[in-house]
């Protein structure tokens, strides 16, 4: 039910889906405007099920803990409720963020070991996708969040990226050491301890030039991070469309470039990402971006079942339980 485009870009990205995998969807929300839009669709042999919730979390919900609180059969706790029972194995939305971190803390809780889940998105790099960790879930964090949140994002990025030794940089305000906050300098030798495949301090630009492939920020950092590319990425795209258009010689340039551009467009669409998993939660939760469309609620699908497959929650506990052996002192 959430999304700018809900729920036709939700179940028709979920059919989507289910007929390009095979998978079994269960679509969770009004009942009656669900059925409205299955019936567009000729659903053959597509296993589908549907799971009333009465309530909607609306996208401008300005107290979401409090809406899923008050609200008792909403789609978003239905849903997560869902998959703490084992009904089903991963949880998508593309609604409203908040309500869906506070849904899976309230429904499913922190993993074995974790002391604050995180928000993690694959970004497009010049040598592949980089994980953002933490995007929004965070803004205030200790030393030991972002040492989490770095194992927490090499799981991702090894066990669903498929990325082989992930190189994990810590996000700060300059590459020597003694630079960024006080949770940052903390959080430098407690990585620098770890197994992880840890390379030090990065800054920003290191991102989009593919030098890691974990980068590890607090919440605040990471959410304007994340929007400040897409306002980037639109400001590209429109400087790119008025020089093509400024005169026949560089429309002439610009027919001839459209394949490149079309190529650029696609490595940098979010859509081809399927959205953000929230690592450290007792199941698989992917949040897609709110515009999404029926190809970003499909890819978010998708994502979804690759962490099930990969079995993302297990290797997640395994490795937090990695980190409190090497390091006693963050049991504590």
């Amino acid at each position: 039910m959430g999304g700018d485009f809900a729920p036709r870009a939700a179940v028709d990205g979920a059919l989507a889906a289910a007929r390009a995998y095979g998978y079994e969807i269960v679509l969770v929300g009004r009942e009656d405007a669900v059925r409205t839009e299955l019936a567009r669709h000729d659903l053959g042999a597509l296993h589908v099920e549907i799971q009333h919730a009465s309530d909607v979390i609306g996208m401008n919900e300005l107290a979401p803990a409090a809406a899923i609180r008050r609200s008792r059969d909403n789609s978003i706790s239905r849903g997560m409720a869902l998959v703490r029972e084992g009904s089903v194995e991963a949880f998508v939305t593309v609604g409203h963020t908040g309500a869906a971190l506070a849904g899976a803390m309230f429904r499913l809780g922190r993993a074995q070991g974790v002391r604050r889940p995180a928000l993690a998105t694959p970004f497009p790099t010049l040598r592949g996708p980089c994980v953002l960790v933490d995007i929004g879930a965070n803004t205030e964090v200790r030393a030991e969040d972002l040492l989490q949140f770095a194992l927490m994002g090499a799981s991702y990025a090894e066990s669903v990226l498929g990325i082989a030794a992930p190189r994990v940089g810590l996000v700060t305000n300059g590459e020597e050491r003694g630079k960024g906050s006080n949770s940052v300098k903390e959080a430098l030798p407690l990585l620098e301890a770890s197994h992880l495949n840890f390379i030090g301090n990065i800054e920003g630009r290191d991102i989009p030039l593919g030098n890691t492939d974990v980068a590890v920020m607090d919440g605040f950092t990471g959410n304007v991070l994340i929007k400040f590319a897409e306002g980037a990425g639109a400001l590209v795209g429109q400087l790119l469309r008025e020089a093509a258009g400024g005169d026949a010689v560089a429309a002439l340039g610009g027919i001839l470039m459209r394949r490149s551009l079309q190529r650029m467009r696609q490595r940098m669409d979010y859509r081809a990402y399927g959205g953000a998993v929230l690592l450290g939660v007792r199941g698989v939760v992917i949040i897609g971006h709110g515009r999404s469309d029926a190809e970003g609620v499909k890819t978010a699908v998708g994502v979804a079942a690759r962490a099930v497959g990969a079995n993302l929650v297990r290797t997640i506990a395994l490795g937090i339980s990695r980190i409190e052996a090497e390091q006693p002192e963050m049991a504590s």
